[in-house]
Parts: C-alpha cells; structure tokens; sequence
C-alpha cells in the first residue's frame, strides 16, 4: 500500500482576524481549527504529517504537541514556498502527500480519504479537491477537458467571460505524487504581481510537461470553507454545530433544539439521552444513555452515568454517577465526584468533594473539600467550613449520617456513621459514631416579654 504523508499550512499571519490569538488556534467547537484538521488527517493513520508554522510557532507547537512534526516558514512567501518547508522531512520519500490549510477545519476524513482514493485510481501526478460553488466569485476555477481531467486551474482575476461562468472551483486541498511535488517545486517562479511562489503553479508545470492532473469534486462545498476573519469563524462554528449535532442525533441522541445546543467535537452522548435547548457541552465529555440535560445547563469536561438528569446547572472537570439528580441551579465545581443515586438539589455548590451513593444534598448547602459516605442526608442551609483564612481544611461525613438544616461543620472535622448533627448546630468537634451532636444555645423563651 502506498504510504500518506500530509502538509497542513499553518504558517499565515491572519491579520484579517484582528486578534492577537495565531489564526489557525481559534477555536471552533472548543477545538483550535487546526486541530481539527490535525485530527482528520490522524484518522487517515497517515504515515507523518508536517505542519508548516511561522506566526507563533511556538504555540501552534504547544497546542499541538507530538500529534505532528513541525517545519518553520520564517518569511511568508506565497504557498509552494511554504510546502517546500517541509521538504527536510519528506523529499526523499516515495508515496503520496495530502496538502491542506489549516484554516479549514470542516473538511472531514472522509473527504480526504475520498481525494486520495480518487487520486490512485487515475493514477495522476496531481489531483485538486474542488466544490461547486453557487458564487464562485474570488475563487480559482477548474477548467477541465471532455474526459474530465484538469487542463487548467485559472485564478479568478485571470478567467475570461466564458471561464468566469464556471462554478467548480479549487479548494485549496491537494494530492501529490510525493517526489514529483518536491521536484517540481524547485521550479516555480516568483513572476507574480504579489512576488510570491504559488501552489497551484506547481499543476501548471506538471501539464505542460505531459503529467495528468485529477479532480475530485466534494458534495459540500461549507466543508472546503477556509477561515480568514470573524465572520468566517461564525460560520465555521454554526456549521460543524450541525454537522456534530446531526452525528449524535443518528446515532439515537435526541437533541430538542440543535441551533439552541453547542456541543464540542470530542464529546460523548449515549443513545436515548434528551438534550434540551440552551445546553453547551465542552471539552472531552461524555455523557451517558437515557439521561435528561436540561434547560441551559453547563457541561465541560466531566463524565456523566446513565439515567442522570442534570437541570439547568453548572458541572465542570467533574464525575456524576447514574440514577443522579443534579440540579436546578446546583454548580459542580472541579473535582467533584458523585456517586449513583445522588441528589444535588437547587442553589447547592459542591467542591472538590465526594459523595457516596444514596447521598443526598438537596437545598441551599456549600459542600466544600468534603468526602460524604453513603445514604448521607444534609440539610438544607448546611455548610461545610473548609477554610480559615490561611489553608484549606477536610470534612468527613461517614455512611449514614444524618445533618440538620443549617448546620455548620467547621474543619477539619469527621461526623461518624450514623450520627445525627441537630439543626442550627455549629459543630467544631469529631462526632462519635450513633452519636446526637448539638452545637447551639439552648432556646429559652421569657412570658410576658413583650407588653403591650
């Protein structure tokens, strides 16, 4: 089998985008465009893959890491001269090489892996991944012979009346034979009103030499949409929205309300979940089946069991078990891991604690540094007091305990099994287990106090 190697031009300074972020590490679905097309090109289990980078090289290396190798573009001059970057790598390699921008992160393997299967099978040196374009204004055009090969790919500005009509247009993604791209490099001129050495000269010299260029032409043209401002970016967003939103909802996720709904791109949904309008997933969440995410609520980063309803809450960078309430209005901070059959009710904050199964924590309560067993009940208004201006202390609340509205349990403090903290308790000491705690003044009520 023929080895695959890419080149993702990521090297651009973007300046349409006004912004202070590298072009290619905005985020569309939680996700730098540029991952996003990283990741495609992995799912091809292609053999190496270098990314071309010049504008905040470093950081594009960061994000990135070793999901690709790097060649660095130190001056922009023109896009054959920033394929030629990689050239250290990959010239003396036999096999053929993908060449995408790493501002288009909606073209999906699939499309790739149809332009390099399209590319076998015509056996050319060449072949341009091309759309048609309702308005093919801007756009180099495809100009094909009566047996379908590429005779010329002509720029916009250069296209005569009858060209101009043409609505199938270059996409900027290519398919070269490897060492024939790398060769053929050394060839293109600079003989341009802008001075720099152009990509698509490159299929210029392979005509004129006798070598058969191919196209394939992609059913969707948003895919092949490359991002240059913000406007672009928006549009990039809302359309792989749907794309995401269309893959969960195929394979049995209902979703009420797709445009209302932002789901990131690593997420994980079981089949038989309902996901209301107004919810955002992010990150590397997963979320189980036949659950119910209500309302506006926040998911980033956390795993979700089966059979959990999470109402128009908050859950970051945290664990909730399966047959688990969550909500409305409770915020799960990070490192918060809930067991299965918990309750979470509504206005309670819970952090960097843990609760056993059967727990609940129903109204109004602060959960902070906390580990709660079993079967624990707090009551509404309870606050665990973790911190004492300095450090950060731990509560222990052991299996079948039993805590009263209001309570306050100062720590470092461990309330044993089955005890009982009486409501309105400030509790500053251990409570025994099967043992009644009461921390508060006993009532006292004076008749005939108030005179008329």
């Amino acid at each position: 089998m023929t080895n695959t190697y890419a080149i993702v031009l990521a090297a651009g300074q973007g300046t349409r985008m006004k912004s202070d972020l590298y072009k290619v590490l905005h985020p569309v679905c939680g996700k730098p465009m540029v991952e996003h097309v990283i990741d495609h090109i992995r799912e091809l289990n292609s053999d190496r893959i270098v990314t071309i980078v010049g504008h905040g090289a470093e950081v594009v290396e960061q994000t990135l890491g070793n999901k690709s190798e790097y060649a660095l573009q130190t001056q922009q001059l023109g896009t054959a001269h920033a394929v030629q970057q990689a050239e250290r790598v990959l010239a003396d390699l036999e096999g053929t090489t993908l060449v995408v921008c790493g501002d288009t992160p909606l073209i999906s393997t699939e499309t790739m892996a149809a332009l390099l299967a399209h590319h076998h099978e015509t056996e050319a040196k060449a072949t341009i991944l091309t759309a048609i374009a309702d308005d093919p204004t801007g756009y180099g055009r495809i100009i094909r012979a009566e047996n379908g090969d590429v005779m010329r790919n002509v720029e916009h500005k250069d296209t005569n009346d009858e060209e101009r009509l043409v609505k199938e247009i270059n996409t900027g993604t290519y398919c070269f034979d490897n060492r024939v791209l790398f060769d053929t490099l050394k060839k293109v001129n600079n003989e341009n009103a802008q001075g720099e050495y152009y990509l698509p000269d490159v299929l210029g010299i392979l005509k004129s030499e006798g070598q058969r260029i191919s196209a394939y032409t992609t059913p969707n043209f948003h895919e092949t949409l490359g991002v240059n401002d913000r406007v672009a970016l928006a549009q990039a967003e809302r359309n792989m929205r749907q794309l995401i939103a269309e893959k969960h909802m195929r394979n049995g996720v209902t979703i009420i309300s797709p445009d209302q709904t932002v789901i990131s791109a690593e997420a994980e949904i079981g089949r038989d979940t309902i996901i209301q309008p107004g919810v955002l997933i992010e990150g590397a969440t997963k979320i189980g089946s036949q659950c119910v995410i209500g309302p506006n609520s926040h998911i980033q980063n956390s795993t979700v069991g089966d059979n959990t309803t999470i109402h128009s809450s908050v859950v970051r960078d945290s664990t909730v078990g399966s047959q688990t309430a969550v909500g409305p209005f409770a915020h799960l901070r990070p490192e918060t891991q809930l067991g299965d059959y918990v309750k979470v009710g509504n206005f309670v904050e819970v952090k960097k604690s843990q609760l056993g199964d059967a727990s609940k924590v129903s109204h109004l309560s602060y959960i902070g540094d906390t580990e709660i067993g079993k079967n624990v009940n707090v009551g509404c208004g309870t606050i665990t007091v973790n911190y004492d201006g300095k450090n950060k202390h731990k509560t222990e609340i052991e299996d079948n305990a039993f805590i009263g509205c209001n309570a306050n349990l100062v720590a470092p403090v461990t309330i044993g099994k089955n005890a009982i903290v009486a409501a309105g308790s400030t509790v500053t000491k251990n409570v025994p287990e099967n043992s009644l705690a009461i921390g508060r003044v006993r009532q006292e009520n004076k008749e005939g106090y108030v005179k008329n």
